[in-house]
């Protein structure tokens, strides 16, 4: 067996990151589907353990998130993470992850410049989780996000189309061969 051969089998841990509202979760369901990966939000894992447990979650939805994707990505599922992933801690451990099971990753990064746009769809969304609070405009500018320092394919949704931004993602997933 070949290298090369070798590295196309290897799972791929897809980490999403971006603030609330970007449009984080529809490109990570269309990739999930595009790439027939596993598909591990936060938000629904953090919701099932506030619904089921009663108690305020702070770090634990990362941790058992973290957990059920190493398990998928040891059997040679890829991964799809849809999460906020605000803090340098958070994104150096899903990259942990991806190591410790022998996979691939690549940060995914969404994003939108348009402030204006960016409130318009936080104050008009619906939550798809039951249960599940939206944070406010107030709340999505006030959150901790911390810069980054590692690589990343970056996608600006902000006056675009999901189409356009889906595509334009898949573009660069191509070109750094993980898909």
């Amino acid at each position: 067996m070949t290298m090369k051969r070798d590295r196309i089998r290897k799972p791929i841990l897809y980490i999403f990151s971006g603030l609330p509202a970007t449009g984080k979760t529809i490109l990570s369901e269309r990739l999930s589907i595009l790439v027939n990966a596993v598909y591990l939000r936060i938000d629904t894992v953090e919701q099932a353990l506030r619904d089921l447990c009663s108690f305020n979650v702070q770090g634990e939805g990362y941790r058992l998130s973290y957990r059920i994707a190493a398990d998928n990505l040891r059997l040679g599922l890829s991964v799809v993470a849809d999460s906020c992933n605000p803090i340098e801690l958070t994104r150096r451990e899903w990259q942990s992850v991806a190591d410790a099971s022998g996979a691939r990753y690549v940060n995914i990064e969404v994003v939108c410049s348009d402030s204006v746009e960016h409130l318009e769809r936080t104050e008009t969304r619906k939550s798809t989780v039951d249960g599940l609070r939206l944070p406010t405009w107030d709340e999505v500018e006030s959150r901790e996000y911390d810069q980054w320092g590692s690589d990343r394919i970056i996608v600006d949704t902000a006056r675009k189309t999901e189409e356009e931004s889906f595509d334009e993602m898949v573009s660069g997933l191509s070109r750094m061969k993980m898909l």
